[in-house]
């Protein structure tokens, strides 16, 4: 097999054809929303081994300060405490990631919470309390990490949506929607960055095992089900793939300049389906969420 030849241009020549080759993250920043935990965890660990600067943010200091410490002194880490859904300590988080790196290259809005609730009784505060995070929190990230992307040689934005952004589930409506969203905006954004500095991605993972179920607020549920009946369906059923596993997906579709980042096969398979029979994807969504339900409702505890 012929050997890749690295060059500093960021480009390998291949066999007698010259072609952009995978982004270097070295020496790069990358500021992070929800990096206390699960994903945003996963990612600040791995994108320090690529050698990755880094602005993490969170709402939970405990657990900002856990994954810094996980890092050590490899690459610079600042920490910040943000609530995403106020625009305001968006703007001073990106501002104070700037400063203090003097730069930054890679944003990404992946903080995100869960509610199991329906459409018709969940309660508007709670609604607005998901969206405020799971939409406006990628809307904040996007617009305050602009102005500092468009001054580098390269800028990514990367926003985390979900497989329900892809398709939808019972139970689950205002995630759904709020991914949906993500996905919408994610999209138009990447059309009207074309031909200009900035790179945008747009994440789907499938199950993920990370605590969100455990730590979403939770209301109702099909067939009655108790939040710790709830939390077992995600955890035994649909968390399939680990957070590290999902970071490595993600850097690498970064390093790729993906437009679409699916991770796991549960994604990948919605994806495919929803594509080729998109109201029968939709129905055997809800008919395989109810069943799944229904079975665990009439177990015993």
């Amino acid at each position: 097999m012929r050997k890749t030849k690295k060059y500093n241009t960021d480009y390998y020549f291949r066999g007698g054809s010259l072609k952009k080759f995978m982004k270097v993250l070295a020496k790069k920043t990358a500021a992070i929303t929800g990096a206390a935990s699960g994903i945003g965890r996963a990612l600040a660990l791995n994108l320090a081994g690529e050698g990755c600067n880094l602005a993490l943010a969170d709402i939970d200091e405990p657990g900002l300060k856990e994954t810094s410490g996980l890092i050590g002194a490899a690459v610079n880490v600042s920490t910040h405490v943000v609530d995403v859904a106020r625009h305001e300590q968006v703007l001073g988080f990106a501002e104070e990631a700037a400063r203090y790196h003097g730069g930054v290259d890679l944003v990404i809005n992946n903080a995100g919470v869960a509610l199991g609730d329906f459409l018709e009784t969940v309660p508007l505060e709670d609604f607005q309390w998901l969206f405020g995070i799971n939409f406006w929190g990628v809307v904040h990230g996007t617009m305050a990490f602009l102005p500092y992307l468009r001054k580098r040689p390269e800028g990514h934005i990367v926003n985390i949506s979900s497989m329900n952004g892809i398709i939808p589930n019972p139970n689950n409506g205002p995630y759904c929607a709020a991914k949906f969203a993500v996905k919408g905006y994610t999209e138009t954004l990447a059309q009207e960055m074309h031909g200009t500095n900035i790179r945008v991605s747009c994440v789907h993972p499938g199950g993920i095992k990370t605590n969100i179920a455990r730590n979403a607020r939770f209301n109702h549920a099909m067939f009655s089900l108790t939040k710790e009946k709830s939390v077992s369906i995600y955890e035994k059923e649909i968390f399939r793939t680990t957070a590290d596993r999902a970071a490595k997906v993600i850097i690498a579709g970064i390093k790729r300049n993906k437009r679409r980042i699916l991770i796991g096969a549960d994604a990948k398979v919605l994806d495919l389906l929803t594509r080729l029979f998109p109201v029968t994807a939709v129905t055997l969504s809800c008919l395989a969420s109810r069943y799944i339900a229904k079975s665990y409702a009439c177990r015993e505890d």
